[in-house]
């Protein structure tokens, strides 16, 4: 069952990633040959499962945030391809983490590591990839930059529990699903964007303007993917549509769905759900509520809020080719949709 989400606005030429693509292409060859370096190890199993996900087709957004935000200040230097690789390693050491806490059998429409490897090596490769991030962090030699890194890793890892904490629980609330997001996605969008001013020296402004764009753009971008998984096709998704269901997940089309509901329909949640009675048919009647009570549209609503805010946080700095591709991938996030 299809789900469509209307936008507020439509364009004529959808918002595209190829400008930050473009501009990042020789930076990012050569973050793409660092992260080969540092994934390899005299045990076999370490780069085999590092590679599969590494090489799994990722946009790499994130690294290229970092590179984007220090050029954006004028840096000229090495150590953005570091801090790069260390946030690119950081991201794919949750992503290990993540496949084995949710059972994820499927990741950018690959077989996850864990499905072929097994849970044990996936969670100690991605311990791997963390060591590594961080030994390159320590190779920049600067504090600050290893501050905001080694603080996010700490604020994910966080959001990763608050997430198994909730999970399952209809009493969820927006506010609780959105700390989330917050520590789960939009921590680590925020230090990418946060150490490329710190390494270009940029000053408390440039750091604070690009800490609020990662963070907001990282809440609209989880906002989205969250929608998508019951809006979207298995084919772009690089998943299953409703795997969030199944896995009982709460998020938020599920817990507006809920709230709007009648009593009937909110034992209807409990029962999927807590009860975990996730069949196909059950996914179907889900989609159903959600798209009787409107909580896709209201989702990407939320999302485009918070892509306002970040585009805001732009908004004071100067005129350049870097701001226009940061600006058009908060476009991109959002119309993902369509």
């Amino acid at each position: 069952m299809g789900v469509v989400i209307p936008l507020e606005e439509s364009k004529n030429k959808l918002a595209s990633v190829k400008p930050l693509v473009d501009l990042t292409r020789a930076d990012m060859e050569r973050v793409n040959q660092l992260i080969l370096s540092k994934a390899g190890s005299n045990v076999q199993m370490i780069p085999e499962v590092a590679n599969h996900l590494i090489s799994s087709g990722g946009k790499r957004l994130r690294p290229m945030l970092t590179l984007a935000s220090a050029c954006l200040f004028d840096y000229r230097g090495e150590n953005h391809v570091k801090l790069a690789t260390s946030v690119e390693f950081m991201h794919t050491a949750t992503l290990l983490h993540d496949d084995v806490v949710d059972e994820s059998d499927l990741r950018r429409g690959k077989s996850t590591a864990r499905t072929i490897w097994g849970n044990q090596a996936s969670v100690l490769v991605g311990d791997f990839l963390l060591g590594q991030a961080f030994r390159m962090m320590v190779d920049v030699g600067s504090l600050d930059a290893l501050d905001v890194l080694s603080s996010a890793a700490c604020v994910i890892a966080e959001g990763e529990v608050l997430q198994l904490s909730v999970a399952k629980n209809m009493e969820t609330t927006e506010d609780d699903y959105l700390s989330v997001i917050r520590a789960k996605t939009a921590a680590l969008f925020a230090a990418a964007a946060e150490v490329g001013p710190i390494v270009a020296d940029a000053g408390k402004s440039g750091r604070n303007a690009m800490k609020s764009y990662g963070m907001n753009l990282g809440l609209a971008f989880q906002l989205v993917d969250d929608a998508l998984d019951y809006g979207g096709k298995a084919a772009d998704l690089g998943k299953n549509v409703g795997d969030d269901f199944r896995e009982g997940k709460i998020t938020l089309p599920v817990i507006l769905a809920y709230r709007r509901g009648t009593q009937v329909e909110r034992a209807f949640w409990r029962d999927a759900i807590e009860g975990g009675d996730s069949t196909d048919a059950n996914l179907e009647k889900a989609l159903g509520l959600i798209t009787k009570y409107g909580t896709l549209s209201d989702t990407i609503a939320r999302a485009v809020h918070y892509g306002t805010i970040a585009r805001d946080a732009l908004a004071p700095l100067p005129e350049t080719a870097w701001k226009s591709a940061l600006m058009e991938v908060i476009d991109f996030c959002i119309e993902r949709v369509n």
